[in-house]
This record gives structure tokens, sequence and C-alpha cells, in this order.
């Protein structure tokens, strides 16, 4: 699979770091494009304390949010799928108002008239009704609307286990689980 990563300016950097590792370990991975908005960069270096990804990676390829000639601009680059981790409102917003003016707005555009897979996670709360109704609009467009809503089932002993928790959920939406996923048995210790 050939899978774009868009990152977006909202609190959640987290989220898109422990997801471009994983999708870079998988074997079913052929290639990673990874392109950050101005805003996501800035939020990363705050909340991170090393790389958003690692960019010796050779499955991982990194493009500027201004490059309109970037491959997954195009239905015809052959993406498979893309992630929108975290996505923001505003990001959200331009998405669901097919507003193409910069690259991963463009790519998510692309995503939606291709038929292709566009997951988007988004961390805000709380939501206004604008905010709801964008929301609405791409899960009508067909993309899948994944809310940063980590998951305590599993009892996680740490922020970045917890997180995972969303990952898995994204890996679930590509038809990339596996066994080390956590699933619901259906009872409680």
């Amino acid at each position: 699979m050939k899978i774009v990563v868009a990152v977006s300016g909202a609190s959640g950097s987290i989220y898109a770091r422990l997801l471009i590792a994983r999708l870079s370990a998988c074997a079913a991975v052929e290639s990673v494009a990874v392109v950050c908005s101005d805003n996501a960069l800035r939020i990363a270096r705050h909340e991170l304390s090393g790389p958003l990804y690692d960019d010796a990676c050779s499955k991982i390829v990194s493009y500027a949010n201004t490059d309109l000639f970037a491959p997954m601009a195009s239905g015809s680059s052959g993406y498979d799928a893309m992630v929108v981790v975290p996505a923001s409102m505003g990001a959200v917003g331009r998405m669901a108002g097919g507003i193409s003016d910069d690259l991963i707005s463009r790519a998510a555009d692309v995503m939606l008239k291709e038929r292709r897979k566009l997951i988007v996670v988004f961390r805000e709360m709380p939501l206004s009704y604008i905010h709801l109704q964008n929301l609405s609009a791409l899960t009508l467009a067909g993309a899948v609307v994944l809310p940063a809503a980590p998951a305590f089932y599993a009892l996680p002993g740490d922020v970045e286990s917890l997180c995972n928790s969303v990952v898995d959920k994204i890996f679930l939406q590509l038809a990339l689980a596996d066994e080390s996923l956590f699933r619901w048995a259906g009872r409680l210790k």
C-alpha cells in the first residue's frame, strides 16, 4: 500500500508520530508520503521531545504543504489511502468545502473524488454546529471520521500506549490489522 499521512495544526502530534512509525515498519506498506502544515510543525516541536518522524527511513517521503505538484495531488498517482492526523477544524472545513488551496486539502479532495480511503482523525472539543456539519459532510462524501478518542479497555500504562489505541483504530480502517491490536473481548476482569 501507498499511504499519505497529513499532519495539520491541531494538538496531538503524538498520534502522527506513532502512526508514521508503525506504517513505516509495516511490511504491507510500500511507502508513506508525509505532508505537514506550517502550524503542525510548530505544534510538533512544542509537544514532542524529538522529531515527528525518522526522515532517514527509506519508506518515508516528505512533501511541502505548498507543493501542489506532489504526486498525491493527482488521482493518477496511485495512493491507496490518506490519513489526516491530527486534523484541525480548519483542515476539516477546507476538506468538507472542497477547497484545495494546499497539498493537504488537495490530496484529500483527490481521495474523495477517486473513492479512495480518507481517514480524518480530528482532535478538538467541544464541537460547534459548524464543526459537526463539516464532519457530517466529509462522512457523506465517503471519508471515515475517526475521533482521537483513546480507549481505556486495555488498561494502558502510559500515554504512548493510550495513544496507540487510536493508531490501532486507524490500522483497522486501513485493513492493516494484525494479532497485536487490542480487541475488546466483551467482558471485564
